[in-house]
């Protein structure tokens, strides 16, 4: 692994998202001084959050899972996830409604998925799902020690005796195809392959390798933050905070100031401020980070970006005892709706929605006796499907709540209170290139090795991190992107000094501090 060479005592990070926060945690641990500069007013990022007529709004992710890895980084500097958030864990993790009306409850407990199984499709697919969770498993393995929390310096990284594995278990097939051998029912091969559409590649195109995020949602479980998804990178924040980093919100980053032998000498913001540094880790999104270095490297073929989404945060005075707090809602299309996604620009004619209602699982996130849902659509980002809307989007959030009443949540449109609509224009206006939150695709060229560095050229003491380089996208991918950058300068470059260690929060203190997040 290549290492930044030279001081390394002072670090500034630009943004405080889950990627910046895990590499200011690893820094903290390693005895580094740190920074965290953050044009928001406060951190997490994507993993935002809004406030509006009483209801207290994610505005980012709101799957977690992995939670561990969060953990790993705050134990970097003493402390523990728990002692900040109560992690809650979501049973069943997703419920899935079909075409045909048809329903199954995603379990993460074998037994439980089993006969979940067994009872929509049958036990030849039930004892199929018992030998796709062990392939899962040793995927994992696999993938996580050697090609997730891994930094790659070449593709000449990738050979070992895991990439040999790796192949032995049809990682370099398709996704769909290797989920095809195990399940035949057409219906559950969708529960485990929908999350191709957070590499931004339709199934039956993507490497089944890519299956490792079917892992991280159906075996190893999902989670739900009381006081919602943006505790989490509060949580992060504060333990940072209490191991000595320093934190400078509502101030945007527009220089890095180069010294002449290629080393970021300082950071400058829109204020006028000056930050002196000995390295920098760069969070921000891949266009605002080439602007910064002044300039994008070459490429032999243009980044692809994934598709993006169309949200709808909705509160109300009425939910639907259907919906669990996450539910997929699948369309009768499949392919064509990828195909649209990612190749011809269409909305989807007959989509799939993650309907997520938070308030199943903390009330308190919305006024008393009222709900929450959040309706993510899928669409192409702003390359593939060029739209404008501003002006489409009113009719679309329309033609979304019709399709909703279709599908048996009747009263959907008159049951909402209050709402905030958010398009792939939103997405552009905050800096995502391609107007999506979720960066580029991970195909093939752009995994790994292939997918944009985390150490640019021509810069001596500047790191990436976040979604847009590797890992790639996703929470747990984003926070070890952190902690790989982390890993850059603490490898190679400074005098190590003992770890910092935060305080401990008294018994019984983090419940009370996640709930009031």
């Amino acid at each position: 692994m290549r290492r930044l060479h030279g001081p390394g005592d002072h670090v500034v990070i630009v943004g405080a998202g889950l990627a910046g926060l895990s590499a200011a945690l690893h820094l903290l641990g390693a005895g580094r001084s740190v920074t965290v500069v953050e044009r928001a007013d406060g951190p997490g990022g994507r993993a935002g959050r809004e406030e509006w007529a009483g209801y207290r709004v994610d505005t980012g992710p709101t799957v977690l899972t992995m939670p561990d890895l969060v953990d790993e980084a705050m134990a970097a500097v003493g402390a523990r996830l728990a002692d900040h958030v109560e992690l809650i864990g979501l049973h069943p993790a997703y419920r899935a409604r079909f075409a045909d009306g048809g329903s199954l409850d995603v379990h993460t407990d074998p037994h439980a998925m089993e006969a979940e199984i067994a009872r929509v499709a049958g036990p030849e697919d039930a004892a199929g799902y018992r030998r796709l969770r062990d392939w899962l498993e040793r995927l994992y393995r696999v993938q996580m020690r050697s090609f997730i929390d891994a930094n790659f310096d070449s593709p000449l990284g990738l050979l070992g005796a895991d990439l040999a594995r790796l192949a032995a278990l049809g990682g370099f097939g398709t996704w769909h195809g290797r989920v095809a051998r195990f399940l035949k029912d057409e219906r559950l091969r969708r529960v485990f392959s929908f999350q191709a559409l957070y590499a931004g590649v339709p199934p039956t195109r993507a490497l089944a390798a890519y299956a490792v995020i079917a892992y991280m949602d159906t075996v190893a479980g999902v989670w739900f933050p009381r006081g919602g998804m943006h505790a989490v990178p509060r949580a992060m924040a504060d333990a940072a905070a209490r191991a000595g980093a320093r934190f400078v919100h509502g101030a945007e980053v527009t220089q890095l100031e180069r010294s002449p032998g290629g080393r970021a000498a300082a950071v400058r913001t829109a204020g006028g401020e000056r930050i002196a540094c000995d390295a920098v880790v760069l969070t921000c999104d891949l266009p605002i980070a080439h602007r910064l270095l002044g300039g994008a490297p070459r490429r032999p073929v243009p980044l692809r970006y994934a598709p993006s989404a169309v949200v709808l945060h909705a509160g109300g005075d009425r939910t639907w005892p259907e919906l669990a707090h996450h539910t997929l809602s699948f369309g009768s299309a499949w392919e064509s709706t990828f195909r649209q996604l990612t190749r011809t620009g269409e909305l989807m004619s007959d989509p799939s929605l993650l309907i997520t209602r938070p308030t199943a699982t903390d009330p308190a996130l919305a006024p008393e006796g009222r709900h929450l849902h959040y309706v993510l659509a899928p669409c192409p980002n702003l390359v593939t499907g060029p739209r404008d809307w501003d002006r489409v989007g009113p009719r679309y959030r329309d033609e979304l709540v019709a399709e909703l009443e279709r599908r048996g949540l009747d009263g959907f449109g008159d049951a909402i209170e209050a709402e905030h609509l958010v398009t792939p224009a939103d997405w552009a206006r905050q800096g995502h290139a391609a107007g999506t939150p979720f960066s580029a695709a991970h195909t093939f060229a752009q995994t790994g090795p292939f997918r944009p560095r985390n150490l640019p050229r021509g810069w001596e003491n500047v790191v990436l991190a976040g979604c847009g380089t590797t890992p790639g996208v996703g929470v747990p991918t984003v926070v070890v992107s952190g902690k790989l950058a982390a890993a850059r300068i603490t490898a190679g470059s400074g005098r190590p000094r003992p770890p910092r260690r935060a305080a401990q929060a008294p018994a019984g203190a983090g419940a009370a501090e996640g709930a009031a997040v």
